[in-house]
């Protein structure tokens, strides 16, 4: 119990410090663009009512999740291809490192022009910049498969399917947890930005609407219901990594200790 009082402390700390500061600093302050935390927590309740929770928030949502699954189906089952044979990484990989680089809000503009303006263009450009750091840590992962590993597998004739779910994918599974993780923070962003654009609900937009209409505590209410988000997601996507990856963590405890 003192344990888990403990890990709680460590993590609500600093947000609680943080909090602190931005109200004492921000208490006095008559600047229309910075108003005093209180006001904006004041004003949160009448602004994100549960109408408004459903029609922005639960879309955002679900756009991000649709776009987020569908970047890990396709950066897993890229990245394994990629990753198990030599000569299609050498093929893909200037390809790969030359899309990498376009930044996926450039690409708004372009995947309108095919996607059209509504929850599919937001879905692919959710996905075009989440699949990045799935692929390329897969790739990683399973081309860092043990070779003795590999061999053993091998020589108990475990192949095809079985040898795909039950060593390549799960020797690369940290890798491919850690591109997810990455993938998600860049998720989020890329969900605010294309809902910035001819988008009718959603978190981006109704952020941008509060601040073209200078109702700037409305504003700061929505940034801190992004913040919120982003936290809620980090904590579900730990929770589910520690479950799926328990035996990797506990080989490095017992790592640690030895």
């Amino acid at each position: 119990m003192r344990a888990v009082l403990l890990r709680v402390g460590y993590v609500v700390a600093l947000p609680a410090v943080l909090v602190a500061l931005w109200w004492l600093a921000s208490d006095g302050s008559t600047n229309v663009y910075w108003p005093p935390l209180r006001t904006i927590l004041k004003t949160f309740p009448d602004v994100w009512t549960g109408q408004r929770l459903h029609d922005d928030l639960l879309r955002s949502v679900l756009r991000l999740l649709a776009g987020y699954a569908s970047a890990a189906v396709l950066g897993v089952a890229l990245g394994t291809v990629i990753g198990s044979y030599r000569r299609v990484r050498a093929v893909c990989e200037p390809v790969l490192e030359f899309l990498r680089a376009v930044p996926p809000p450039v690409l708004v503009p372009v995947i309108m022009l095919f996607a059209g303006i509504g929850d599919s263009m937001k879905i692919v450009v959710i996905a075009s910049g989440c699949v990045w750091p799935i692929l390329l840590n897969t790739v990683e992962g399973v081309r860092a498969v043990d070779p003795v590993m590999a061999e053993t597998a091998r020589s108990y004739g475990i192949t095809g399917p079985a040898r795909l779910r039950t060593l390549v994918l799960r020797s690369a599974s940290p890798q491919i947890f850690a591109g997810l993780r990455q993938a998600l923070s860049i998720g989020i962003i890329l969900m605010v930005i294309s809902e910035m654009s001819a988008a009718s609900n959603g978190l981006g937009f109704t952020i941008v609407q509060f601040q073209r209409s200078f109702a700037i505590p409305d504003m700061w209410t929505g940034i801190l219901l992004l913040g919120l988000l982003g936290f809620a997601l980090s904590v579900v996507f730990q929770v589910v990594e520690r479950r799926m990856l328990g035996w990797y963590h506990g080989l490095r405890a017992t790592t640690r200790r030895s």
